[in-house]
């Protein structure tokens, strides 16, 4: 019901806001005054603007178009907060530097997605639900790689891994849920002497975890490459990033262990914490192949 921005015309030759457009078609590929098929229309994405409308609209609406504008960039800028009333996709466990997929085919995640693409921020919060709360009290972030739009508007989005949060409070904006967030950190350990020990004790899980990877069956080990890729390198400074070791996240992700385990480990702010909790499922998972 606002004056047109960004007005483009369909084959049909119907006028829309391209905005309000594109909602229209995440539910449903026809136009939304006649009807007609616009199947075609939206596996091109060719939404060209239309040209005489805008400029009329900006030449004689000069005051009316510059307050749609403001509005609008109002509204872009707080969807851009990454910290306040965050997109969050309630779906699967998401871990810091690991790959995770995923398919669109919701009307109201299309919607989501395509507004961390337009603000520019490209990140969206995953948690996993539940059944009291709607979604758990800690996530990850992921960053948005590619997105490849199938021709009936579903989309494949390419993402991985970012910083780890927690949830203070719980919303919805437009049918998928947001939420205000702080984010976690590994607590960092100075003293030299503790230093060795977390750096033996990391050497120490990380050997393990190699040896169990290379002694799974050669299908398991294939899928795991195919969907999460090799085991991160040892790196050199284990205490260089806010979320620890590349390595601990990769095993979280691949190891047989209950969603509500991993959850608990993603919470943790101590490295030796997760280290020693990996170590325990490594040490299961051995001696159960063992017997």
């Amino acid at each position: 019901m606002r004056l047109f921005y960004q007005p483009v015309t369909t084959p049909c030759g119907h006028t829309f806001c391209k905005n309000c457009l594109e909602r229209c078609l995440d539910h449903n590929p026809q136009c939304p005054l006649c009807k007609e098929s616009l199947k075609e229309y939206l596996a091109f994405r060719k939404y060209t603007i239309t040209q005489v409308l805008d400029n009329i609209t900006k030449q004689y609406l000069f005051k009316e178009h510059s307050e749609r504008l403001k509005l609008h960039t109002e509204e872009t800028k707080e969807l851009s907060d990454l910290t306040k009333n965050v997109p969050i996709f309630v779906c699967t466990m998401a871990y810091p530097t690991v790959p995770c997929p995923l398919h669109v085919f919701e009307p109201r995640y299309r919607l989501m997605i395509r507004r961390c693409m337009e603000t520019g921020t490209r990140q969206f919060g995953m948690c996993i639900s539940d059944p009291q709360k709607g979604f758990v009290d800690y996530g990850c972030m992921l960053q948005i790689r590619s997105v490849h739009f199938l021709p009936d508007g579903r989309s494949v989005v390419d993402t991985v891994g970012g910083k780890r949060f927690r949830i203070l409070s719980r919303g919805m904006r437009d049918g998928y849920c947001i939420a205000n967030i702080e984010y976690l950190e590994d607590m960092k350990v100075n003293d030299e002497e503790d230093l060795e020990k977390l750096q033996a004790l990391h050497d120490q899980v990380y050997d393990q975890a190699r040896k169990w990877f290379q002694n799974l069956e050669n299908r398991f080990r294939n899928q795991i490459l195919q969907h999460f890729g090799p085991m991160p390198e040892r790196e050199a400074d284990i205490q260089a990033t806010p979320n620890g070791p590349a390595c601990c996240w990769w095993l979280l992700a691949v190891l047989p262990v209950d969603p509500r385990y991993q959850l608990s480990v993603l919470s943790m702010t101590t490295l030796k914490e997760r280290l020693v909790k990996i170590q325990h499922i490594l040490t299961y998972l051995q001696k159960l192949s063992s017997d």
